[in-house]
């Protein structure tokens, strides 16, 4: 029985030396289409900001005044807000710079006679690479060698069939962003970055960039709507002021008061942040994101869709059990057993499939050697519904076909007679009873060369079945309890035999009833057929790539948020339709992990929960950011606006000064505490957030907006209080001022949960929360005690006792926040 295999020639590829070389005469491997974000563009966008206009507007109204110590005040605050802009910036930029690194594609080339793999971006021409099914091409190359190599170049051409490629002159051009559609090749590089093929053409590999997601364009209408009310308020106020004043410049400083205090500019800030830095924390734990915007949707997630080789088991295939038809015999696998050698006649010389992985082992282990054997004449891939493959060698002058694939394909072109036919399928059903992944073998024989169109056409003889056993991960039942009670559904989507796929899921603690849908099932259904099928079934076997993806797409017009594991070319259109594709990042294709939003890089199923995790997390974390934001700003909107609207004796308490001062506490504040405050401990076992709720409900918001009002509420009975008590404006400001920031560092506090009480939250783990008290304590002992301080904000010392006023109103004003929670807490349970 002699041996397939075909010996390639050693290659060694470029040396060290030539390397830098042809790095700095060619450069990186990278499509340049646009000018990279430099430094200065950062600082464009920061000085286009409404805020940073304002200030400015401000400066230049202070220094018209004669108030110099004012307007080099707002010319410092202008500098510093543009600083903390610059660095949220730069690090979210950073952020998004490491994720790109992380998703660079992988290659493997030869040098120095070695194999080493590295990133796309490193080619050069002249380098030897690797290339297999899956692939991405990633630059112009030409073959040197190949097996069964086609490639899909409608990326080039329009042409969508793939066209076949070998090592003759004309058919072994390949061009970069081209797919590997079979087989393996040696290439070497002919041309990189803009000036390959797809360069000239003007067209970038991996720079789209995805539309506005929900969340986005929310909070954008969000920060509009409150810039237009800012807009509004400027033209009252100064309206007002000027009929009252009659004085232009002053009238225009207190109306750029309170537009600074009503424009949110935190929010936007915060939300690029938290996504950045969310994904770029989330690769730490090797969850890779290829875009940070999919951090959105991961805190969403209700459905997880799982291939089951490599995903729930552990993609480590044994040959437990052979089949032979010819004595109807089940026999222990060895390596003289005719089906296990047509099998391998059938499967690749140098496989990378973990169940052809597991055929060459079946057929090694008993001493036969791997020495040069025999050379394929003609392949027929794996295709069809459901697949088989089909190799053709000569051996002793007679043309011998060996097929493998699905049985029920394989009986079909074996034209098996009924009781052939039930025989085969009693031993099958006993084999996937058990766990087993089944497959069927054929052969065929025939004198010449002239070979049939389709493979099914060969005059087949049936050999037999393998059964192979891929154990299910050893974690898996714990993993699933997880996902169960995050209350997040778990669909299976594989193409394996039913009675396998079922005996698989009910080892990982699933609950299918014996139910499963197959993929001629799904293609049959109408939408709406589909559409409550995909509701009550959980299992669903025999699938082909349409089937999967039509399986994803119902389940999103049912309104679920779909997670899609994957790993093979066949899973790309899945993984692109999910809400959110995951790919395997160890064993899966390179096209896999490109159509992928996530990569797992250790093929690790817990870390979609850990992903899960983070997501909701990160949502939750912005929003009690944004919440925050609105509960802050609402007082010093008021307190800038109600005096004047009611004629108070003193109208105008604050100025720019005093807004950007506490615009400068709140960015940090918003942005850095909120980002870091840990996962709440029930949040695991809640819901599903609906995503097209937003940010939050309308009773969310509505709470908020209460807290803002208390607080101004509040600060305005002391404002009240204090001016007919006869104190001056400075001292009132002083009031004012201070209970504003005391209010702001316990809302700080108060806002870390909305569901649990202070006594509980000040046990979270958050390095900053000291600083927020000492920050704040900082900043009132500035105030009070250092003069050119207190005469910059026109501030007056106060005594202990209103001091004291202050602290308990402001306490009061942020606290009875607290009651509300243990109490409804109290009604939840």
């Amino acid at each position: 029985m002699p041996t397939p295999d075909i010996l390639v020639p050693p290659l060694k590829g470029l040396s060290s030396e030539e390397i830098p070389v042809l790095q700095k005469q060619y450069g990186k491997n990278v499509f340049y289409s646009e000018p990279q974000r430099q430094f200065y563009h950062i600082l464009i966008d920061i000085v286009k900001e409404p805020m940073f206009i304002l200030l400015v507007v401000a400066a230049t109204l202070y220094f018209i005044l004669g108030e110099a110590a004012e307007g080099f005040m707002m010319l410092g605050a202008t500098g510093l807000v543009v600083a903390i802009s610059l660095y949220q910036d730069v690090k979210s930029s950073n952020a998004i710079k490491a994720l790109q690194q992380f998703t660079q594609p992988q290659v493997t080339v030869v040098r120095d006679g070695i194999q080493i793999t590295i990133t796309a971006e490193e080619l050069v021409p002249g380098d030897i690479m690797e290339l297999e099914e899956g692939m991405n091409i990633p630059a112009d190359a030409v073959t040197v060698q190949q097996n069964d190599f086609s490639v899909n170049e409608s990326v080039i051409t329009g042409e969508s069939l793939p066209v076949d490629k070998d090592i003759s002159e004309g058919k072994n051009i390949l061009f970069q962003g081209t797919t590997i559609n079979s087989g393996k090749a040696i290439a070497k590089v002919t041309a990189t970055g803009n000036n390959t093929e797809l360069g000239k053409l003007g067209k970038a590999v991996g720079m789209y960039r995805p539309p506005k997601t929900f969340l986005q364009m929310q909070i954008g209408k969000f920060v509009r709507n409150l810039a237009l009310f800012g807009l509004l308020a400027f033209a009252v106020i100064f309206f007002v002021n000027y009929s009252i004043h009659k004085e232009f410049v002053t009238s225009l400083l207190f109306a750029l008061t309170l537009a600074m205090s009503a424009i949110p500019e935190e929010i936007p800030v915060a939300f690029s942040s938290f996504m950045a830095l969310g994904a770029y924390k989330m690769s730490r734990f090797g969850i890779i994101s290829r875009q940070s915007q999919v951090v959105e949707n991961l805190g969403a997630v209700t459905v997880v869709c799982l291939d089951k080789t490599g995903t729930i088991t552990e993609n480590k295939m044994q040959v437990k059990a052979v089949y032979n038809f010819s004595n109807n015999a089940v026999n222990e696998p060895t390596g003289d057993n005719l089906v296990i050698y047509h099998a391998v006649l059938a499967s690749e010389t140098d496989p990378f499939d973990a169940m052809e992985k597991a055929i060459w082992e079946a057929y090694t282990k008993n001493g036969n050697g791997s020495g040069k054997g025999l050379a394929m004449i003609h392949e027929y891939p794996l295709e069809g519904r459901p697949p088989m493959m089909t190799h053709v060698y000569r051996i002793d002058n007679i043309v011998t076909a060996t097929a493998k694939g699905a049985m029920e394909r394989i009986i079909k072109v074996c034209r098996l007679s009924d009781t052939d036919k039930k025989q085969t399928e009693d031993v099958a059903a006993a084999f996937t009873s058990k766990g087993y992944r089944v497959i069927a073998v054929a052969s065929a024989e025939q004198k010449d060369e002239n070979f049939p169109g389709q493979q099914d056409d060969f005059n087949w003889r049936f050999e037999g079945l393998l059964a192979l056993y891929d154990p299910p991960k050893q974690n898996i039942r714990e993993t699933f309890a997880k996902f169960k009670a995050a209350k997040i559904s778990i669909k299976i989507i594989t193409g394996d035999h039913p009675a396998t796929t079922l005996n698989i899921a009910s080892q990982a603690g699933i609950d299918h009833h014996q139910k499963y849908l197959t993929g001629d099932d799904i293609i049959k259904m109408t939408e709406a057929e589909l559409s409550s099928a995909v509701r009550g079934c959980s299992i669903f076997a025999r699938m082909f790539p349409d089937a999967k993806l039509k399986v994803v797409q119902a389940l999103k017009v049912n309104g679920e948020i779909v997670a899609m594991t994957g790993d093979g070319v066949n899973d790309g259109p899945a993984l692109k339709a999910a809400d959110i594709g995951i790919a395997m990042g160890k064993k899966g294709t390179e096209i896999a992990r490109q159509a992928a939003d996530l990569v797992l890089t250790d093929d690790n199923l817990d870390k979609i929960m850990v992903a899960v995790s983070e997501g909701r997390k990160i949502f939750s974390n912005l929003k009690k950011a944004v919440r925050y934001i609105i509960s802050i700003h609402i007082p010093i909107i008021l307190i800038a606006s109600v005096p004047l609207i009611l004629g108070w004796k003193f109208p105008n308490i604050f100025s720019p000064v005093h807004v950007i001062f506490l615009e400068i506490i709140m960015g940090p504040t918003c942005s850095i505490f909120f980002e870091r405050e840990p996962v709440e401990e029930n949040l695991m076992l809640q819901a599903p957030r609906n995503r097209m709720t937003g940010l939050f409900t309308r009773n969310e918001l509505l709470l908020s907006i209460v807290q803002g009002v208390v607080i101004a509420v509040c600060t305005l009975i002391l404002y009240y209080y204090f001016m007919h008590k006869g104190s001056g404006i400075d001292e009132v400001r002083t009031i004012v001022f201070t209970t504003i920031i005391l209010s702001n560092m316990f809302l700080t506090f108060a806002n870390r949960s909305f569901s649990q009480t202070i006594l509980h939250t000040i046990r979270f783990k958050n390095n900053l929360a000291p600083f927020v008290v000492i920050i704040s304590a900082v900043f009132l002992a500035g105030l009070y005690y250092l003069p050119p301080v207190t005469n910059l904000f026109e501030l007056a010392h106060i005594s202990v006792n209103a001091f004291l006023i202050c602290l308990a109103v402001a306490f009061a004003a942020v606290m009875w926040f607290e009651v509300y929670k243990s109490r409804v807490s109290t009604k939840g349970n």
